[in-house]
């Protein structure tokens, strides 16, 4: 049976199509309305649900979206498998991650659009600036684009209706890529470099 994607006018919001569509993912307001609208009214009984599973609902009414996330574990009591799996990143991502942050955070203090949305040549332009020199062109755009396809499977990343190049950076990426870990933004640039630089040496 499939369930209904909309709430209709006076109908109960449904628990079960709320919890469901946060164990596949990000549930984002500006997506699906109504079934955001479900989650607020909801919300206490979605925490107390997903808490028994180990999980903690990330709601941010703000910016729109709301996740689940894997609850810290509680000294004394038994650690629950996880349900929410942590992801290895490896640097280039890593440092596209840090980069897009920078660059909301950047958009954010200008007080402009709310949407950041960037060019496939700005981002490669912003990559460029933090690799060795003399990198092979060919092998940066290449390593580039199989970066963006993974910052979008992340849900980072969402590439634009009409159009071939034109990325919007997801607000969610803020939830993720925290004030503290921009403090620390430019010790971890100095380590990436240091790491693609000994990459190059290698291949040499």
């Amino acid at each position: 049976m499939t369930l209904p994607t909309s709430n209709p006018t006076g109908s109960a919001p449904s628990l079960s199509h709320v919890l469901v569509s946060l164990m596949k993912g990000v549930l984002y307001q500006e997506s699906d309305p109504s079934l955001w609208q479900e989650l607020l009214q909801l919300q206490a009984r979605v925490r107390d649900h997903v808490t028994v599973l180990g999980l903690q609902l990330m709601l941010d009414e703000a910016e729109g979206y709301a996740y689940l996330r894997q609850r810290p574990a509680v000294e004394g009591e038994p650690e629950l498998p996880r349900l929410v799996p942590r992801r290895q990143l490896g640097y280039g991502v890593s440092l596209l991650l840090a980069l897009l942050r920078k660059k909301l955070a950047e958009a954010d203090a200008t007080g402009g659009d709310s949407r950041l949305v960037l060019r496939r040549d700005d981002i490669l332009e912003m990559v460029r600036l933090f690799l060795p020199d003399g990198t092979n062109q060919a092998r940066l755009e290449d390593r580039l684009d199989a970066d963006i396809a993974k910052v979008v499977e992340l849900g980072f990343l969402r590439r634009m209706r009409g159009t071939d190049d034109a990325l919007e950076v997801r607000r969610i990426l803020k939830a993720f890529v925290d004030a503290q870990w921009l403090d620390t933004f430019q010790q971890r640039l100095a380590d990436y470099h240091a790491h693609l630089v000994q990459e190059g040496g290698d291949r040499s």
